[in-house]
């Protein structure tokens, strides 16, 4: 039996994926993203899963695109293959996702990672998006994400050289949430992830969905998104029992609700 692309498990109210192309550094194949794809869809339909954590291995995250099937490839047939596209969605994803990073992060794993909503990476991560290298340029958000988390400047520079960076400057420029040793990254991330889950969901959600809504417009359209996801809030019955937990000076007991 073919062995499944990724790996997924259940800690909680925390959802684990794990890449599962080792032999290939887990290139993100078409059928890899579509398998990712499912099972973070069934994770975000899960009442029960409050925060997800992405991760491969400990030599790679992502090494990137699976060149080998891109290579033969027209743009015909990579238009058709992502319908309806993989990465779409992914990033429609509700709730939380942190990208547990050891290894290389490179092209399309550098772009996934970006997906993310935050990054711990090992401190032998490596991250870069070498597509020039290859007569092509990033095509799953690299040049929008990465542009977006560490200025214009940086970007370019990345974009256009093709260097790869590892994770302390990654952390200095703003790509990375935090950097761990190599023994504990999945941990640290698992445990940030345990962190989120703790919170109320339906806040954590729309805290999401407002801080990424500062990627695609205006301040004042931003601001405005913000104000009305936070109105909407104070119907919730987790308002109600956070801020009532906070008066009496115990733990919640978020329902999601």
């Amino acid at each position: 039996m073919e062995e499944s692309n990724i790996l997924v498990e259940r800690e909680g109210a925390v959802g684990v994926i794990t890449l599962n192309r080792p032999k290939a550094l887990n290139a993100l194949s078409s059928a890899l993203m579509n398998e990712f794809a499912d099972a973070l869809e069934t994770f975000d339909a899960d009442d029960e899963i409050r925060c997800v954590v992405l991760t491969g291995n400990d030599r790679a995250f992502a090494a990137g695109g699976d060149i080998k099937q891109m290579s033969d490839s027209t743009a015909a047939d990579m238009v058709k293959r992502e319908s309806p596209s993989p990465w779409k969605r992914v990033a429609k994803t509700r709730k939380p996702i942190v990208a547990a990073v050891g290894g290389y992060a490179l092209g399309g794993g550098c772009e996934l990672a970006l997906t993310c909503d935050m990054i711990v990476a090992s401190e032998e991560a490596r991250f870069g998006q070498p597509e020039i290298d290859l007569g092509i340029i990033p095509g799953a958000g690299g040049t929008q994400r990465l542009t977006h988390a560490i200025g214009k400047a940086r970007a370019m520079e990345l974009v256009l050289t093709g260097r790869r960076i590892g994770a302390k400057e990654a952390f200095e420029i703003g790509m990375v949430t935090k950097v761990a040793p190599p023994d504990s990254y999945l941990e640290e991330a698992k445990e940030l992830a345990r962190t989120v889950a703790s919170k109320a969901p339906l806040a954590a959600q729309l805290a999401k969905d407002a801080v990424l809504k500062a990627y695609e417009g205006s301040l004042e359209a931003g601001l405005d998104y913000e104000r009305r996801n936070f109105l909407v809030l104070f119907s919730t019955e987790d308002k109600e029992e956070g801020m009532a937990a906070f008066k009496e000076k115990r733990d919640p007991d978020f329902k999601g609700r």
